[in-house]
């Protein structure tokens, strides 16, 4: 019974999400203290050793980069915020949960735990470049001014926890209880995945009218995500890492995207990043479905 309950966690949390968006979407608030310790507890048991930067790392960032840049100029003849909702997608960096995901479809977890600690850093100053050239350089933010703005959300978030996880490690009594309950960042992940869909619910029931850029950018982000998480894939299979390179490039830290869309851009933006985190969602419970199948 609690093995099904484990393989269904992801999609019951989703429903959680809808059904009780009026109640769950009060405790936004818990969501930043979620994520800190679901990366506190991923961060303590990686080695630190295989952390080091490899090729493979610079390969998955240039193709991020290259291919955020190259689908907006696509698309902006055709439509400026589907160019801006689907490039927001692509850059946007890899979600703080992608290793916990990976540890669920036995991938590498330091791996990916790294790619996200250089892409994150990567995007906070690619983004301010590429900003100008997306809002058709009539912004009136400054590089210096949404870099410390990502780099603010970025620190506490990301890197403290790797740093409270390295100085725990030197108290191997502590160290081995928080190993030894490492598994809860998968269940305080779906946790948050609640609070994170009540949100997304209350933003299109309460607040979105539905119409075709709406539509166009749900189903932009439905193409999007599968392709980078098949070209993660193809990419890090020469090196052994297919399940790795895949949730580095294709799990998105989608609440990043959403507050960058708000933020910075036309509300509406922010649609397509909401729709890539129920895509994302519903494709890593088919992965995790698939390997827990056949254990």
């Amino acid at each position: 019974m609690l093995k099904i309950l484990r393989r269904y966690t992801m999609p019951i949390s989703i429903l959680l999400g809808m059904a009780g968006y009026k109640w769950f979407g009060y405790l936004h608030f818990l969501t930043p203290y979620l994520i800190f310790s679901m990366l506190f507890f991923t961060f303590s048991k990686i080695s630190y050793a295989h952390l080091r930067p490899s090729i493979l790392h610079l390969w998955l960032i240039l193709i991020q980069l290259i291919f955020s840049v190259l689908i907006f100029f696509i698309l902006r003849s055709f439509d400026i915020l589907l160019a801006q909702g689907i490039m927001i997608c692509v850059f946007c960096p890899t979600a703080t949960a992608a290793a916990v995901i990976t540890q669920k479809l036995k991938g590498n977890i330091e791996f990916v735990a790294s790619y996200t600690l250089y892409v994150n850093l990567v995007m906070a100053v690619f983004i301010p470049l590429i900003y100008p050239i997306m809002h058709h350089n009539d912004a009136h933010i400054g590089f210096f001014s949404l870099f410390l703005k990502i780099f603010s959300m970025i620190f506490p978030l990301l890197i403290c926890p790797f740093l409270l996880a390295f100085i725990v490690r030197r108290f191997p009594k502590i160290n081995d209880i928080v190993v030894k309950n490492s598994g809860l960042a998968f269940y305080i992940w779906s946790f948050s995945l609640i609070i994170v869909i009540a949100k997304l619910t209350k933003h299109f029931i309460e607040d979105q009218v539905i119409g075709l850029s709406v539509i166009a950018l749900m189903l932009g982000a439905l193409v999007v995500c599968l392709l980078q998480f098949f070209t993660g894939k193809l990419i890090g299979k020469p090196y052994g890492q297919t399940i790795a390179a895949g949730q580095a490039l294709g799990q998105k830290n989608t609440i990043f995207a959403i507050w960058l869309a708000n933020s910075y851009f036309n509300p509406l933006v922010a649609v397509s990043a909401g729709a890539y985190i129920i895509w994302q969602t519903i494709f890593n419970t088919i992965q995790i479905y698939l390997v827990e199948k056949n254990e």
